[in-house]
C-alpha cells in the first residue's frame, strides 16, 4: 500500500451538551484495507464515521479523507463514500430495482438503467429485482442497502453495524463480498460487534467511551493487552468460578459451557488463585490462548464512562 492514506484523522472531538462524544480520536486507515471500528454501544463509533465522512463538523482535530480536507471538503468527499448505516433505510413498497432506480437518480447516474443492472448483477439481485423491499430477510435486506451504497462506485465504504440481525450464513456471504470489494481497491472501514468479523479485518481500532484505546492487527491488539489465560474443566467450575471472583490476579471470570475461562493481567497472582481454586473444586487446568472478546471486556472495564 502506497501513497496517501483514504482516511488520516487527528485529534477527533465532538461535544453534545457539553460531553465529548467523540474524544481526541486519531486513526489512519490504508488504501484498500479492511479496518474493523470496534467498542461498546454508546461509545462513539457511529458519530466519529459521520465526523469522517462529511455529514457532521467536528468541534476539534483535522483529517484528510480520500485526499480531501474533512473542514473544508466535505460535499467532495461525500461524493466518493458508500455510507450503510444501521438501519434498513429504503422504501419497502418499492422493488428491489425500483429502490435502485432511485438511488441512481439521486447520485445523476447515466445511463441509470446500465448502473442498476450491472449493481444487480454484481449483488446477486437479478432474479429478485422485481421482489418487494418490505418482503425482504434480513440478509437479502443487507444485500440491497450494499448494492445501493456502492452503485456510484465509491472509493471508500462505511459501513455502520451492518449485520446486525442476519443469519450467520447471510453474514458470512455478505463479509465475502466486502473481501472481493477490498480486492479490487475498494478502502473500507466497518464497525461491528461480532469478534468473528473483527477478525476477518486487516486491522482493528478499539473505541470505549469516545476515546480510542487500541489500534493494530487483531495479533498486536491481544499482544498488547499482556492478558493471561487459563481454562478450568469439571464437574466443580460453578464453585471455582465462587472462589475465582475477586482473587488476586483474576480480572474476569466466564463460563463458556463446561469450562471456566479465567483471564488477567498478573500473570503469576492468576495461575496460582486458579491452581487453588482448580484443587479445591476438583477440576482440570489448562493454559489457553487470550482471545480477542477477553482483550475488550478488559478495555471495557478499564475504560472511564465519558456520559457519568
Amino acid at each position: 500500500m502506497t501513497g496517501e492514506p483514504a482516511i488520516s484523522v487527528h485529534g477527533l472531538v465532538k461535544r453534545y451538551g457539553g460531553r465529548a462524544v467523540v474524544d481526541d480520536v486519531s486513526l489512519s486507515v490504508e488504501r484498500g484495507e479492511i479496518a474493523g471500528f470496534l467498542g461498546p454501544n454508546g461509545s462513539g463509533k457511529t458519530t466519529t464515521i459521520r465526523l469522517m465522512c462529511g455529514l457532521l463538523t467536528p468541534d476539534a482535530g483535522t483529517g484528510r479523507v480520500l485526499g480531501r480536507d474533512i473542514l473544508t471538503e466535505g460535499r467532495a468527499i461525500k461524493r466518493e463514500v458508500g455510507y450503510m448505516t444501521q438501519r434498513f433505510s429504503f422504501y419497502e413498497d418499492l422493488t428491489i430495482e425500483e429502490n435502485l432506480n432511485f438511488v441512481a437518480g439521486l447520485y445523476g447516474l447515466s445511463p441509470a438503467r446500465r448502473f442498476v443492472a450491472d449493481t444487480l448483477a454484481d449483488l446477486g439481485l437479478t432474479a429478485r429485482r422485481s421482489q418487494l423491499a418490505g418482503s425482504l430477510s434480513g440478509g437479502w435486506k443487507q444485500r440491497l442497502a450494499l448494492a445501493a451504497c456502492i452503485m456510484h462506485r465509491p472509493k471508500l465504504l462505511l459501513l455502520d453495524e451492518p449485520t446486525a440481525g442476519v443469519d450467520p450464513k447471510a453474514r458470512r456471504d455478505f463479509w465475502d463480498e466486502i473481501h472481493g470489494l477490498a480486492a479490487n481497491g475498494l478502502t473500507v472501514l466497518v464497525s461491528t460487534h461480532y469478534m468473528d468479523e473483527a477478525e476477518r479485518c486487516h486491522r482493528i481500532n478499539y473505541v470505549s467511551f469516545g476515546r480510542l484505546v487500541a489500534k493494530g492487527t487483531v495479533a498486536e491488539v491481544v499482544k498488547n493487552a499482556g492478558l493471561t489465560t487459563v481454562v478450568l474443566e469439571g464437574a466443580g467450575t460453578l464453585k471455582a468460578a465462587e472462589r475465582l471472583k475477586g482473587a488476586p490476579g483474576v480480572d474476569q471470570v466466564a463460563p463458556f459451557g463446561a469450562t471456566l475461562h479465567v483471564v488477567g493481567t498478573d500473570a503469576a497472582a492468576l495461575r496460582a488463585s486458579a491452581a487453588r481454586a482448580a484443587e479445591e473444586t476438583g477440576c482440570r487446568i489448562t493454559e489457553a490462548e487470550t482471545s480477542l472478546e477477553d482483550v475488550f471486556i478488559q478495555l471495557m472495564g478499564q475504560a472511564k464512562d465519558n456520559m457519568a
